[in-house]
């Protein structure tokens, strides 16, 4: 008996351009789809959501994800602030690819692109995992000036666990393979894979939001640009760099983190005394999303404790 392929999933070596998430379709019922809308900008079309009023937060997902990510959280924060957040090259709904690829530099210049086009100026960058290594290089390249920085589960050093002479190599190896993202996807099409992996990262979500997941890793597009930014990512520049960040750094780490551990948070602090570390009890790598009501909690205390100063972001 033959398998039975996914609609959107072939086991044939370039199915890309022909299976993938489709807005008119998928996007019919998206997390705040009303507050969506497509910006051209570095040559990419990106797919921004934005709500709120107040000053600029800006929102950066990580590896795997997409704006989605924040569809608890935004909300809530949106009562203080004007909430940006998009997916990113690679990801979701956002197509193309920066000039300089889906490296960490690549993906920062273009991010930064963007918000030239949305004419954004962010007071508050909050980046997930790879998110806060983005908003970290943005910083430290002069891209913008927020009044602070906030990583949630933040990768920001290179991985202890995944030595970069094996894990980099064995990425770029898997992303040049024309099939490889088919293989994943196909795989993906028992929604049980995916309930494992969102829980090998140590958090628990809503049924809900694991579909949105398992929609995402179905998409042979979005799977082949998680894994050319898993080959093309190098931290170690940003671990020389870090000692110059001059933004206040708040890191909301989650105890039970599977992902990052935990005490690379402290790692962080020993290059970068002056940022301060918030724990997050029982929530795992995708707090925000777990209990996004705590992590907007911690995000208005963070503010709260800057200086008072006059508004200079919009």
């Amino acid at each position: 008996m033959h398998a039975r392929w996914p609609a959107r999933c072939s086991p044939w070596p370039d199915p890309v351009a022909e299976y993938d998430l489709d807005w008119a379709s998928d996007g019919s019922n998206w997390p705040l789809r009303e507050s969506s809308r497509f910006v051209d900008a570095a040559g990419l079309r990106w797919h921004v959501q934005q709500l709120g009023d107040g000053p600029a937060l800006l929102l950066i997902h990580g590896t795997g994800s997409s704006a989605h990510s924040w569809h608890r959280l935004a909300p809530l924060l949106a009562g203080n602030f004007r909430v940006t957040a998009f997916d990113l090259p690679g990801h979701g709904f956002t197509r193309g690819e920066p000039a300089q690829g889906l490296s960490l530099g690549g993906m920062s210049g273009a991010v930064g692109a963007l918000l030239q086009a949305l004419s954004i100026r962010p007071s508050v960058v909050v980046g997930h995992s790879a998110g806060a290594a983005i908003a970290a290089r943005m910083l430290l390249d002069g891209q913008f000036s927020p009044r602070l920085l906030i990583g949630v589960n933040g990768a920001l050093l290179p991985f202890d666990r995944y030595p970069d002479m094996i894990f980099a190599p064995l990425a770029r190896l898997l992303a040049a393979l024309p099939f490889a993202p088919n293989l994943f996807c196909w795989r993906a099409r028992d929604r049980v894979a995916v309930e494992r992996l969102i829980a090998s990262t140590g958090s628990r979500l809503a049924s809900e939001d694991i579909d949105l997941y398992w929609r995402l890793v179905r998409s042979p597009r979005h799977v082949a640009g998680v894994l050319q930014m898993m080959a093309q990512w190098d931290l170690t520049q940003l671990k020389r760099k870090l000692p110059q960040l001059q933004v206040p750094l708040v890191q909301l780490v989650g105890a039970n983190d599977r992902t990052i551990p935990p005490s690379a948070a402290q790692r962080v602090r020993a290059l970068l005394p002056a940022a301060s570390v918030v724990t997050l009890p029982q929530l795992g790598h995708l707090a925000h999303e777990e209990r996004p009501d705590l992590v907007a909690q911690a995000i208005g205390a963070a503010v709260e404790a800057l200086p008072a100063v006059e508004a200079q972001h919009a």
